[in-house]
């Protein structure tokens, strides 16, 4: 009797050992169909946080278009502040479309981060079922993926900040404005939004040519310098942010006014001089610094071809004669001043050098913020 139940606990003891190595197949069987799942889901994330980010590529170059069209109007067509309200309501569609691309491509990657987090859950399972119930994982799954955003936040800062000033200015001009008097301010605060539009464009990836990134900086950096400047001479109370919107124009107002030149709220060589004048009387880091708005105009003038000479900070008659060749060449009044029209002449100068079809949308993983 003994024999035969020792014999038959060695036949339950052998099943059940079958049914632990089965059930341990079957467990890895099922964590390699997850990962096989999720590897899957992350490729469709991918694909479509790739077509949402051309498509906000899209919407916004064509809403950086509008801008510079409206511009246009502002300086070419319209007599009366009404018609530059009404020319103002074309922007609200590219607007919108732009707006309505971004919080897509930030969907689709926020989807995207979700489903390589879930990946790398699924990984880790796996490695756990293949190394069995006393097992160590002899493979050490990557790390979770993090959120990094889809530009740097001070780029959609500057977006929406330069969208608040624009919808200011247009409130603060009745129908009986004369364009004369609201032109200027019309103008800047367009200028200042297709500036942070390009920023933003660029920062998001849809930019691939070095060259054009570096444009766009040098003209951010021109208007940065110059805020800088203003604010260290005591013109400027606004946020040195690299964009040039109706409180910079109001300052190199000032500045004029206070050295008795013409007020034009633009930046010629006089103007220039006179910056820097007040800002070597003030000694110190003002005096060092005090070359950098001209040298901002130097380096972008010599990414565009249009200046060969030496980044110095120093503003010569040549500077200004390859500024008004510059101008000139883009259909720009060739005043040899740094005015509104001129910054959106760079502006279009760069756009134009990145045809829709050129440009690929962003990578997989967006610029760090």
């Amino acid at each position: 009797m003994s024999g035969l139940l020792a014999t038959a606990m060695v036949s339950i003891l052998a099943v059940m050992g079958l049914a632990g190595c089965a059930e341990g197949a079957d467990s890895v069987d099922r964590a390699k169909a997850q990962v096989t799942a999720k590897e899957k889901a992350v490729a469709s994330a991918q694909t479509e946080f790739d077509a949402a980010s051309e498509e906000f590529c899209g919407a916004s170059r064509d809403y950086i278009d509008a801008l510079d069209q409206y511009g246009d109007v502002l300086n070419d067509t319209a007599p009366t502040v009404g018609d530059v309200q009404t020319a103002g309501a074309d922007l609200a569609d590219p607007r919108d479309d732009a707006f309505d691309g971004a919080e897509a491509a930030v969907d689709a990657q926020q989807a995207l981060v979700a489903a390589q987090q879930e990946l790398v859950e699924a990984q880790a399972a796996l490695a756990t079922a293949e190394a069995g119930p006393s097992g160590t994982p002899s493979v050490v799954p990557t790390a979770a993926p993090s959120s990094t955003p889809l530009a740097p936040a001070a780029s959609v800062d500057r977006v929406k900040q330069a969208e608040a000033d624009f919808d200011d200015v247009q409130a603060g001009v009745t129908e009986q404005t004369p364009l004369a008097d609201a032109s200027e301010q019309f103008n800047s605060a367009v200028v200042a939004l297709e500036m942070a539009w390009l920023r933003l464009f660029a920062d998001a990836g849809c930019l691939t040519d070095d060259q054009q990134v570096q444009a766009v900086a040098a003209v951010s950096a021109y208007t940065f310098a110059l805020q800088q400047d203003l604010a260290t001479a005591g013109y400027y109370t606004g946020a040195v942010d690299g964009v040039s919107g109706p409180l910079t124009v109001q300052a190199i107002e000032d500045l004029q006014e206070a050295n008795g030149l013409p007020v034009t709220g633009t930046v010629d060589k006089a103007t220039a001089a006179a910056l820097q004048a007040e800002l070597v009387a003030l000694g110190g880091a003002a005096a060092q610094d005090s070359l950098a708005s001209t040298a901002a105009v130097q380096q972008t003038l010599k990414l565009v071809g249009f200046w060969d000479g030496p980044v110095d900070g120093v503003w010569t008659d040549e500077l200004t004669a390859a500024l008004q060749a510059f101008q000139t060449e883009l259909g720009v009044e060739p005043t040899g001043a740094v005015d509104a029209a001129t910054i959106a002449a760079f502006e279009r100068a760069i756009a134009e050098l990145t045809a829709p079809d050129a440009a690929p949308s962003p990578s997989a993983t967006p610029p760090a913020g």
